[in-house]
């Protein structure tokens, strides 16, 4: 059987946002970690709408190199759907989806890979450390994932990433779950499998600025929030809940000074912030229900594909390039 028809084992899934800095040093590591490996592996480069010379490195690699493949999206749709679409377009029978910075170090895959033959369907990398990162950042992560653990019925792994290694069958039924504002870790956990950790000092980026600021940070934690626990919810209910207790207790003490003929008491002031608090209670209550479920329902109801594939280089012609919507990509 030449190399060529081999199925490929190992699909090594790697979005890139302007990482043109890094990407020297994360090919010669990549490179090695390919060399290593005993069965047949690929890496898939995920485009995710790049304004620098990152989609020029990775085209020319893709021509040259039959292990590597690229995918260019149509606009940057955001790190968890250019995630989606790697994993869409791998063929092996585990997939590794590993961040481009080098903060997620190619060496640890191989770990991954040896709990996987260990027998189990999703392996994750674990943090132990975070270096380089601002007292700020490591805060809030820890809080986030203290959160929305206690928040979420499932169980999702703190200090865990997308760092990680899920078996074709945990993909496949990954695949089933379209919804748009994805949280893809939480995700996996809600699949349940047979899972294990493995651990890791998290290092600093090798070149350039994290892509991840406090604005996407923030949009991740809520997508979590919503997508995982009914907390909002029951928060928006004891919300309103208790503006229209204190309102009614405030209502109850107008009328005591009402009955004592009390002189503090304005005629029809008391009366009217009365209701109208009654009423922003409620107010509050209905629409924080309401408008979540609205948006979110919104979202889906469009119907619109998750993301556009602008180009794909080293894959096979015959096979299919989204699988999520019938759009055509170049194929070379």
């Amino acid at each position: 059987m030449s190399a060529a028809s081999k199925p490929i084992t190992f699909s090594i899934v790697i979005p890139v946002f302007n990482e043109e800095s890094a990407l020297p040093v994360l090919l010669h590591r990549l490179d090695l970690l390919l060399n290593r490996l005993s069965e047949l592996a690929e890496a898939i480069f995920v485009d995710d709408g790049s304004s620098d010379a990152s989609p020029i490195i990775l085209q020319a690699l893709a021509k040259r190199d039959p292990r590597y493949r690229y995918i260019c999206l149509s606009r940057n749709f955001g790190h968890q759907v250019a995630i989606t679409a790697g994993m869409d377009s791998a063929q092996g029978q585990a997939i590794i989806v590993m961040d481009a910075d080098l903060q997620d170090p190619p060496e640890v895959v191989e770990q991954l890979i040896a709990k996987w033959r260990e027998g189990n369907d999703v392996v994750y990398a674990r943090r132990l450390s975070r270096a380089g990162e601002s007292w700020f950042k490591r805060s809030t992560a820890h809080l986030f994932y203290r959160l929305i653990g206690s928040m979420s019925s499932i169980h999702i792994p703190a200090d865990v990433g997308d760092f990680r290694l899920i078996d074709r069958k945990v993909l496949d039924a990954l695949r089933q779950m379209p919804e748009r504002n994805r949280f893809v870790r939480g995700m996996v956990a809600w699949l349940g499998f047979r899972q294990a950790e493995v651990t890791f000092h998290r290092l600093e980026r090798v070149a350039g600025e994290t892509k991840y600021p406090l604005f996407k940070m923030m949009r991740l934690a809520t997508n979590a929030a919503l997508g995982f626990s009914d907390v909002p919810l029951r928060l928006a209910i004891w919300c309103g809940l208790a503006v229209s207790s204190l309102a009614l207790i405030y209502g109850g003490w107008v009328v005591v000074l009402w009955m004592s003929n009390d002189t503090r008491l304005v005629a029809g002031w008391s009366s009217t912030i009365v209701i109208i608090s009654l009423l922003c209670g409620m107010n509050m209550l209905l629409t924080g229900i309401v408008g979540l479920y609205v948006g979110r329902i919104h979202a889906e109801v469009k119907g619109r594909p998750l993301y556009v594939v602008q180009k794909r280089l080293g894959f096979d012609p015959d096979q299919p390039a989204i699988s999520r919507a019938p759009i055509h990509a170049v194929h070379e």
